[in-house]
């Protein structure tokens, strides 16, 4: 192998004359001027960027791997399959009833609703149609008729579960049973609460989120589940019209992330996550979560739980994360959340690096939006829509509405979902605040290696984290309705939609 020192260096020695004394000088002189100049020309771009985010206007996305950057993962040929085996058989009119108390947000509620739907098959039991949560943080009023399609639940499920609206005249004042199922519960289970029709014609369910455990059911009744979520529980006809809209209204602008941006004060207080914010601010979430009788933890270590990455990303942080993945500044980014703690003042954070922010509020104009005014569920199912639709969605937390989305997104062929790796990204937000990460380049190669298999991308549901014994492992499991492959996601030649 040719030595490109040497060569270099010989090619150079033999053919340069012997430099005399003035030439010297003179080479050194311009040296200390082309010094002088950078050093002041440093000094100057060094001041000017401490107000400016950490990546320069220079640094926008490569044409070259655009397409990589919206582009949904290799599906491998998977599709939805939701049909029953030949085994299933038609449900009987049970004379028997299940009333439900869905508790929760608008996807808590979804998810528990598909699961009941679930009980009742395997109960033998007629579901009534379930009542929603009214006595949350939202306070929300509405039916469940006015977020979902309630003619549409009852005929799409006819084949598995006999669903009525209410119960019959005759049952309204018998006694029943008021029973909160276990969670994360297997078929034997509610085998065994069937023995409770022996006394009872009405079973009331308080409770209605995570009663059914994520794996180790039949899978008739995790297809069951897969219907009653991604087909029976359509909204109703006024939000489906006006969340198509939003989205033709953002398809007109190219293409766009939805941000599920989990900054609301609720969970901010419940996560103890108080980075970034003033002290009267992570007081006023101290307060808050002293004066909530249901939520357990009082007193959270916010570095702690910072580190540990069970905080949301702040605005700024997400800010950085997408450049790091080249995104560029232009970019139209749908805020799919509620109302923002601290609002434009953190917000701001985020809009430094992404001027584009939309909200369902400047896509939809104030006529559009008043019936839903008050109505904190529908509105997210407003951003439900638009999530599902959307070229690329990041959520900023893993909460339920971030695993219904990406359940679904990935049930409707592995459409693109970054999900951040909040506990790794931390580790390289704190070495910029030190210091130790000063080049934009090598940011976005540690952050875009760290999300390459992180994208939404075909794999099996995770399973209970190693060492954990007891029923505390389910929690650890990742969930059927995040990620509902292999049951209800495969490679068949079969009919895989619903007529």
């Amino acid at each position: 192998m040719v030595n490109s020192r040497a060569f270099f260096h010989g090619r150079t020695t033999r053919f340069l004359p012997n430099p005399s004394p003035s030439s010297i000088s003179a080479y050194v002189f311009l040296l200390l001027l082309l010094s002088l100049f950078i050093f002041i020309f440093s000094t100057r771009q060094i001041s000017d960027d401490d107000e400016k985010p950490f990546f320069s206007e220079s640094e926008v996305s490569h044409p070259v791997l655009e397409d990589h950057l919206w582009d949904a993962p290799f599906s491998y040929g998977f599709r939805p399959c939701t049909y029953p085996t030949r085994r299933y058989e038609a449900p009987q009119d049970w004379d028997r009833y299940i009333t439900v108390r869905s508790n929760g947000g608008l996807n808590q509620m979804r998810t528990g609703i598909s699961d009941m739907v679930a009980v009742a098959r395997m109960m033998n039991a007629t579901l009534v149609i379930p009542e929603l949560d009214k006595r949350s943080f939202w306070r929300d009023s509405s039916t469940f008729s006015d977020i979902f399609d309630e003619l549409h639940f009852i005929r799409t499920l006819q084949g598995d579960v006999r669903i009525v609206k209410q119960l019959p005249k005759e049952l309204g004042s018998v006694p029943r049973a008021r029973k909160h199922f276990t969670t994360w519960s297997g078929m034997s289970y509610y085998v065994e609460m069937a023995r409770l029709w022996k006394d009872y014609q009405v079973i009331h369910v308080p409770k209605s989120d995570s009663r059914l455990s994520n794996s180790n059911l039949p899978l008739d009744i995790q297809r069951l589940r897969c219907r009653a979520l991604y087909y029976a529980l359509r909204f109703s006809p006024p939000i489906e019209s006006l969340g198509e809209k939003l989205v033709e209204r953002l398809r007109s602008k190219g293409q766009y992330i939805a941000l599920h941006l989990r900054y609301e004060k609720d969970m901010l207080s419940f996560t103890g996550c108080t980075y970034g914010l003033t002290e009267t601010e992570a007081e006023e979430l101290s307060i808050m979560r002293e004066n909530t009788n249901h939520w357990k933890m009082k007193k959270i270590n916010s570095t702690e739980q910072r580190i540990g990455g069970y905080c949301p990303l702040t605005p700024k942080e997400v800010g950085i994360f997408l450049r790091a993945l080249d995104y560029a500044p232009s970019t139209s980014i749908y805020i799919a959340a509620g109302e923002i703690y601290g609002g434009n003042a953190h917000l701001s954070e985020l809009r430094l690096y992404f001027p584009n922010l939309v909200f369902k509020e400047t896509l939809a104009t104030p006529e559009e939006l008043k019936m839903f005014a008050n109505h904190a569920s529908q509105t997210a199912a407003l951003d439900y829509i638009v999530s599902i639709e959307s070229d690329v969605f990041v959520p900023s937390y893993a909460g339920n509405m971030a695993r219904a989305v990406e359940g679904h997104r990935r049930f409707l062929g592995h459409r693109k979902t970054i999900s951040p790796d909040r506990k790794g990204l931390v580790e390289i937000f704190d070495k910029m605040e030190r210091g130790e990460l000063n080049e934009a380049s090598s940011l976005s190669r540690l952050v875009t290696q760290m999300h390459r298999l992180r994208q939404g991308a075909p794999r099996k549901r995770e399973g209970s984290v190693p060492g954990i014994k007891g029923r505390g492992r389910f929690r650890t499991e990742e969930s059927f309705y995040e990620n509902p492959f292999p049951e209800c996601i495969c490679r068949t030649k079969n009919r895989v939609q619903m007529t």
